[in-house]
């Protein structure tokens, strides 16, 4: 399967809006947002994107996706042309369910997407800045008018939507919207070095890593920790996890499997 997927990533066709990289052993995927200049999430580009990511979602081998973009613009938000009456609320409202999805969709995979900004990101690409897990920023990108409940304190997300003002990459850094901030030079390299870094680990236990942050921000304090007591009393159950502390014991490299494979329990009587 990962041959056939890998020859359709590499493929190029006039009408795609996305290009498609390998890295690291075919471990890393970069997705290029190329639409002209502002790179508009149009319904078409959504698309593309949610299906990509969806069939990288189903590749065990991959570690992690870069969403990168060619031109000046991560991405200047929605396509307005096809925001006008002549196109019906219909449409409008596929359109930002598709997108809703699409943006959901990256928090519940199972391997860590990263944003590599280096210029603008606006509206709704202000958003799919803040739903992916990680970002690395040029020294030079610039943010505006996110939408709601993105990764940004309210009183800076309330300025930036009242104002309709960008903030730098620096405000950026500072309200928690940016993971790392790099000469605008250095974006990509930084952006793979972070994906060269997850790749060390289990693909397995970063996967449970990733869903159990997204399950307890929404818990409060107690709850927080009752759930998270479970969490990692399962990941002593895998396989990789006893891998990781085996190799640490021995002072070893770990030879991670990947799988979600358990180990036997010493207290079961099977």
């Amino acid at each position: 399967m990962w041959k056939i997927l890998a020859r359709s990533l590499s493929s190029q066709t006039p009408k795609s809006l996305i290009e498609r990289e390998l890295y690291q052993g075919n471990s890393v995927v970069r997705l290029i947002l190329n639409d002209g200049k502002v790179n508009a999430l149009s319904l078409a580009m959504v698309n593309e994107l949610h299906d990509e990511l969806c069939a990288i979602n189903k590749i065990d081998k991959v570690r992690s996706v870069i969403i990168a973009h060619h031109g000046p613009a991560f991405s200047a938000g929605h396509q307005i042309k096809e925001l006008t009456t002549a196109s019906g609320s219909g449409t409008h409202n596929k359109i930002f369910e598709r997108c809703g999805d699409m943006m959901m969709l990256i928090q519940k995979m199972k391997v860590p997407v990263i944003a590599e900004v280096n210029g603008t990101a606006a509206a709704a690409g202000c958003q799919l800045v803040a739903a992916c897990d990680l970002v690395v920023a040029g020294n030079s990108s610039k943010f505006l008018v996110p939408g709601q409940k993105i990764a940004v304190p309210r009183k800076v997300a309330l300025d930036m939507l009242l104002t309709g003002e960008p903030i730098d990459a620096q405000a950026a850094l500072r309200a928690g919207l940016v993971s790392r901030l790099v000469e605008d030079c250095q974006v990509k390299f930084e952006a793979l070095k972070v994906a060269e870094r997850i790749g060390a680990h289990s693909r397995s236990v970063t996967a449970l890593g990733k869903a159990f942050f997204y399950a307890q921000v929404e818990l409060n304090t107690a709850d927080a920790y009752r759930y998270g007591a479970k969490v990692m009393a399962g990941n002593l159950k895998m396989q990789d996890c006893q891998e990781g502390i085996d190799a640490f014991l021995t002072k070893r490299h770990p030879e991670f499997t990947g799988s979600e494979a358990l180990v036997k329990d010493s207290n079961s009587k099977e």
